[in-house]
């Protein structure tokens, strides 16, 4: 019987030893559950970090407009050079990109037809002074009545005549660059020098040594600067967004540490097929490395809306979320999930993914990837 009371006695002991222990095991599993987006720091971890709190502001923060478009000239700009009446190209050592000072040579052509107008200017020069002279003389002999009205009449007509050839002639001479007044029997050539009409950069060559350009041809294009802009496309959803005057900042790809600011000019009234406008920009100080035609990026600071921000070194990445750390108690941290919006200054405009209303909490500004380390390493063990 007395055996019978110290089984008895053994067994609950040992039944409520189990319940016992299984309760514990639940309660810690239900605390680590309850605790998996927590982090606690213990005093002497907390004396040796960096961790710094402070509440969220709410502030209004400009959002950026990103943008692309290219470098752009205006017609009037963009000049294309031609020997007005052909020839052959002699000479030249313009290359695509090079630059150019006004009046600088840039080709020599040569032609055959050079030496005959020039000979044909000489010959019609000195006619008319032939010309004239008789006109004047039949002047005054139909005053005498020693010569008839008809040949005074064709003296006239003939000296009207001369002068309008050699003004014709002179002026085709100043076309391919021959001063007329400078031009006499000794000094005929056979070619001709074409030269700069503005300082700019050579954007084509399409023409090589030796080949014979047609009136017609462009031989050269040449790109006056003064006035080389930036266009861009803008979206007509974000039109309304910008306006006249608004300064910008571009890059290239290539570069985009190299920033330029501009400032916007022209916005465009037709909608192109993707239902982009055309947005014209001057550049503030124009760079001769950007040519007609490259491809830049922009951002367009515009009217932000009023939101919470927190510093920028206040949010962590961890699993493809942007997270904050709050304090609870102590050194007691808890990790809540946000969405990033607005950047400026080092300022992150925010929203919480959860509803909950955290604006009276305090916030690791400071050491925050330290709480990430410390709960990652918790997570490991």
């Amino acid at each position: 019987m007395r055996t019978s009371i110290l089984k008895y006695i053994f067994y609950s002991i040992l039944f409520f030893a189990i319940v016992s222990c299984n309760q514990d095991k639940v309660e810690e599993q239900a605390e680590t559950i309850g605790n998996e987006n927590a982090v606690e720091l213990s005093p002497e971890q907390l004396k040796n970090s960096d961790i710094q709190l402070a509440k969220i502001k709410t502030q209004t923060i400009a959002s950026i407009l990103k943008v692309n478009g290219h470098i752009d000239v205006p017609p009037q700009n963009m000049i294309s050079i031609s020997s007005p009446l052909g020839g052959y190209l002699k000479s030249t050592k313009l290359l695509p990109g090079m630059h150019l000072r006004k009046g600088e040579l840039i080709a020599t052509m040569e032609d055959p037809q050079y030496i005959t107008l020039q000979q044909e200017y000489l010959m019609a020069k000195s006619r008319l002074s032939f010309t004239d002279t008789e006109f004047t003389r039949q002047g005054e002999l139909n005053q005498s009545k020693a010569s008839s009205d008809k040949v005074f009449q064709e003296s006239k007509m003939n000296s009207v005549n001369q002068k309008v050839l050699v003004k014709s002639l002179s002026e085709k001479l100043k076309l391919i660059g021959i001063n007329p007044d400078d031009l006499n029997e000794n000094n005929l050539s056979r070619s001709i020098n074409i030269v700069s009409p503005i300082d700019g950069f050579v954007s084509k060559v399409n023409m090589n040594i030796g080949k014979y350009a047609n009136p017609s041809d462009i031989i050269f294009e040449l790109v006056n600067p003064t006035d080389i802009h930036l266009a861009l496309d803008i979206f007509e959803k974000d039109v309304d967004k910008i306006q006249i005057g608004q300064k910008l900042i571009a890059y290239t790809n290539s570069n985009p540490d190299q920033k330029y600011t501009c400032e916007i000019i022209l916005i465009g009234k037709n909608l192109a097929d993707d239902n982009s406008v055309e947005v014209h920009c001057h550049f503030d100080k124009y760079d001769k490395s950007l040519l007609p035609g490259m491809f830049m990026n922009a951002e367009i600071e515009v009217a932000g809306t009023k939101g919470l921000v927190i510093p920028d070194d206040a949010i962590v990445q961890y699993e493809g979320r942007q997270l904050v750390f709050a304090q609870t108690s102590g050194g007691k941290y808890e990790m809540i999930e946000v969405k990033s919006q607005n950047n400026e200054n080092g300022l992150t405009q925010i929203s919480f993914v959860e509803s909950t209303d955290f604006t009276n909490r305090d916030f690791v500004v400071k050491g925050a990837y330290t709480l990430l380390m410390k709960m990652k390493n918790t997570e490991e063990e």
